[in-house]
């Protein structure tokens, strides 16, 4: 039966890599080979599409594998990226996605550069981009070889090596051949197949405990081994003083690490006007949030019939709860209705792994193309010239987050994704902020803002638990940890923009008030946007 649902998984993940490849190419023999048309589809998605596509990329394998698993093992500590991730979008909604789309064109870089010096500003927010987006690309890597390895009876080291790798190949061939039309439609099924899948398993997980809360909550917190600290804050973040720290560290990360997210931001050029990518972002929100509540009680549910203990011994860091949830929800492992749901719940974990770093891959390749190749080596009229270069920069990114994924294995998707959502809010979010509503931002300002809130995060990572002097480590056998917390937002993030401040206050040329000007008029009317 176990080698039933092996196959039955497979081949339900292969028909939608036929049916996505099948996208692809069909998009990639109808498509122009224009900048606009390959980084933003050519501005023609409705809101409503590019809602489901916004939520088709921010739902990753992070929060269907790496959330309900954190709920899972530490309750209600595990909730906060649940809220920390929906809340997010209230400040990507009123501040980010109307102003970026009338300021820019396809990337962060454009809206910053709009009143600034265009090669050091594109050359250092593309450089961010493409941090954040190899270290999002890390988790995904990560989910999908958990996936694989549970599938495989957590014998498959090969497979689950391969595994990435093929992730990886795969979402060159969607970014290369497709362009952003092709990732969007891939985005929308996805987002279709997840909402679904989730659905399901939620309404079993009712079903089981009568539609009782409670009952669920006191099942979860009997079978976790922690009793009602189970239900209770501290369990993961509680006790000493760093733990604390971690915990409001991880919530700025999370809170503000979305409006620099570079994929997300992309999103926001698919749409023909400003009003366009509102209605966008309130169709998501209503998809994310749904999602996000669902989580909860996944992540409970697994608690409450798996057992907290049963989940770590699968994967310790809980990337397989809800794959086993659904075995169980399913019949049991011996049984056909598991077999068949525990396959369904694999190949939707699958697809949203391929869907997502498609997304990421695009929107990464778009600032190496369009910000640092653009500002390195110009060639005017030539656009052509920019998407090749965006191809190869896909190959690239792709081998870089498979060697990382193979590396980083054993970590929570969720978690790994936290330290992308803390080098976005240190690095992007203050030069963004300070571009569209600081009038004196100059230049230096912008540039000191950006590798200010970079420079440290990535710096505080290395140097923290994460790689080295914990059992979870990395790299476990070595010591060289001087930063005592796992996510370094709580640092990075002030001093991103307290360099920006300095920046611009030490910066020998003036602000361009012209400029400043014309950029907020355009970014209030839309009068301007491309």
């Amino acid at each position: 039966m176990i080698r039933d649902h092996q196959t039955l998984a497979i081949v339900l993940f292969s028909v939608f890599v036929a049916v996505t490849l099948g996208i692809t190419t069909w998009v990639g023999r109808r498509r122009h080979g224009s900048v606009e048309e390959f980084y933003a589809g050519g501005r023609l998605f409705s809101p409503l599409e590019n809602g489901f596509a916004i939520a088709g990329d921010y739902m990753s394998a992070a929060s269907f594998l790496g959330i309900s698993g954190l709920i899972a093992l530490y309750g209600y500590d595990g909730m906060l990226y649940s809220v920390g991730f929906l809340v997010a979008w209230l400040l990507v909604l009123l501040l980010v996605a109307e102003l970026v789309r009338n300021c820019g064109r396809f990337t962060l870089a454009d809206v910053v550069a709009a009143r600034m010096a265009e090669r050091p500003v594109r050359i250092a927010a593309g450089t961010s981009s493409v941090a954040v987006s190899v270290l999002y690309l890390v988790a995904q890597m990560v989910g999908a070889g958990s996936l694989v390895a549970l599938l495989l009876g957590g014998t498959g080291e090969a497979a689950r090596s391969w595994t990435v790798v093929g992730v990886g190949a795969l979402m060159v061939i969607y970014v290369s051949l497709g362009g952003m039309r092709a990732t969007t439609w891939i985005q929308i099924v996805k987002a279709v197949l997840l909402m679904a899948g989730t659905i399901a398993l939620t309404v079993l997980v009712l079903l089981r405990f009568h539609g009782d809360m409670n009952q669920l909550l006191s099942a979860a917190a009997e079978r976790s081994g922690h009793g009602l600290d189970f239900l209770a804050p501290g369990l993961r973040y509680g006790g000493d003083w760093t733990a604390r720290l971690d915990f409001i560290s991880l919530g700025l990360a999370l809170v503000l690490g979305t409006a620099g997210l570079p994929h997300i931001l992309t999103r926001f050029y698919t749409v023909p006007t400003a009003r366009a990518a509102r209605r966008s972002v309130v169709w998501s929100i209503g998809l994310i949030g749904s999602f996000y509540l669902m989580t909860i009680v996944l992540g409970f549910g697994a608690a409450a019939l798996i057992g907290s203990d049963e989940v770590r011994a699968s994967n310790a860091s809980g990337n397989t709860a809800v794959p086993l949830l659904a075995l169980d929800l399913g019949g049991g492992a011996g049984s056909t209705g598991g077999a068949v749901l525990f396959a369904v719940v694999a190949a939707v974990a699958f697809a949203t792994i391929l869907a997502v770093v498609a997304g990421i891959t695009l929107a990464s390749s778009a600032s190496v193309a369009h910000d640092l190749y653009a500002s390195l080596r110009r060639r005017h009229g030539k656009s052509y010239g920019e998407v090749t270069v965006a191809r190869f920069a896909a190959a690239g990114i792709g081998a870089a987050a498979i060697g990382l994924g193979l590396l980083a294995r054993d970590l929570n998707v969720a978690f790994l994704v936290g330290l992308a959502f803390a080098v976005a809010a240190s690095a992007n979010l203050p030069v963004l902020l300070y571009s569209l509503f600081w009038r004196r931002f100059t230049t230096r300002g912008a540039v000191w803002s950006v590798y200010g809130g970079l420079i440290p995060a990535v710096l505080l990572v290395v140097f923290s638990p994460v790689v080295t002097g914990s059992p979870e480590s990395l790299f476990p056998s070595v010591d060289f940890h001087l930063f005592p917390l796992q996510n370094p937002g709580l640092v990075s993030i002030p001093l991103g923009f307290l360099a920006g401040w300095i920046g611009t206050v030490l910066s020998p040329d003036p602000p361009d008030e012209a400029r400043h000007a014309e950029t907020e008029v355009r970014s209030l009317t839309g009068a301007g946007a491309v």
